[in-house]
């Protein structure tokens, strides 16, 4: 297979004729067992958006169909994502199907565990309910599973981050996004570190958690409103840190940068100095570490106990720095771009 080639397909292209306009390449066909994950989740996200509809019962201020929704989009964006990236030749295809697998089947088990936990209106992680055989077998699973899931993927990443699948753009992003997706999970074992909570279900029970996934200070812990209080939609928590908000970056970081990388490739026609494919991938390489920043800013916010949604002068001084490293490190893409494209002090991109 080879990949689209955007200069040559700019360069050859003459008036009236149709220009090729470069996105990510094919690959060949799809790993089936991550395409069924995908289309079980996508179902799954359905039918709790339904149930959000239908159902008034909640947990923790929110409905109990919640969060299968938002496991549901989540392993279906990473699982095509990842069915598409097996699906380019690569060497180790036998060991990336096996491993894909893997991540396919123990990704249906955890989320639907997490299904049936929402279906009965109580907890999923970290329930500490060991007189219900249902929890204690769904715990068990949880514990196997999700090492299962994040070796799984981080072997794909050793497999795959030394060699060349596709143009070097969209290489790029693959394998900053694979290494975020890596930190992603990895940072959500600090989540069993939160401390335990005695919290309600959907029948008014009471239920201990061995953890949770929010960071409050001494002064503000209370068991029971800790995750009382979230975000809209999301409902990360306003009144601590979050460690979801982390998780959520580095996992569908690969996500925004193979956008990224369509996005740039669309714009090459009309801006010469995109055109080379050395600056769309100094490019990507910048946006790599930006995004890699924000992971890292995120994180920090959310270990401090600060709420996303009120952070104090530190957070907003590092983002700003953030924002001037790569609004700066774009300017000096831009600057070496423009003799590459044979851009004069004169010349303007073409519209």
């Amino acid at each position: 297979m080879s990949t689209i080639d955007i200069d040559s397909a700019i360069t050859n292209s003459t008036p009236g004729r149709h220009r090729r306009t470069a996105g990510l390449p094919r690959g060949g066909r799809l790993h089936r067992p991550l395409l069924a994950m995908v289309y079980a989740m996508t179902a799954l996200a359905v039918i709790s958006a339904i149930g959000m509809l239908v159902d008034d019962r909640q947990l923790l201020g929110e409905s109990v169909w919640l969060k299968p929704l938002k496991f549901g989009v989540a392993f279906a964006l990473y699982g095509l994502t990842l069915a598409w990236l097996l699906s380019l030749p690569h060497r180790g295809r036998r060991a990336t199907w096996w491993l894909g697998t893997i991540f396919a089947v123990t990704g249906f088990l955890d989320v639907g565990f997490i299904a049936v936990q929402a279906a009965r209106g109580t907890f999923s992680h970290f329930n500490n309910f060991d007189l219900d055989p249902v929890n204690t077998i769904g715990q068990q699973i949880f514990m196997s599973g999700v090492p299962g899931l994040f070796l799984a993927n981080l072997v794909i990443v050793l497999i795959l981050s030394w060699q060349r699948l596709v143009d070097r753009p969209t290489a790029r992003a693959i394998r900053a996004g694979l290494a975020l997706a890596v930190l992603g999970m990895a940072q959500a074992y600090l989540m069993g570190y939160t401390g335990k909570q005695r919290v309600l279900d959907a029948d008014g029970a009471v239920v201990e958690l061995i953890a949770g996934h929010t960071v409050v200070d001494a002064a503000t812990r209370t068991e029971a409103t800790r995750d009382a209080v979230g975000m809209p939609i999301t409902h990360w928590s306003t009144i601590g840190g979050d460690l979801r908000i982390p998780h959520f970056v580095g996992l569908h970081g690969i996500q925004a940068l193979l956008l990224a990388v369509v996005a740039l490739a669309r714009l090459a026609p009309r801006y010469p100095w995109l055109r080379a494919e050395r600056t769309r991938a100094e490019l990507i390489g910048v946006l790599a570490l930006g995004y890699t920043g924000l992971f890292a800013l995120v994180f920090w916010q959310a270990m401090r106990a600060q709420p996303l949604t009120h952070p104090d002068s530190a957070t907003l001084g590092v983002f700003a720095g953030l924002i001037s490293v790569v609004a700066g490190l774009t300017v000096l893409v831009y600057l070496r771009a423009r003799p590459r494209a044979g851009l004069t002090g004169g010349a303007r991109p073409l519209s």
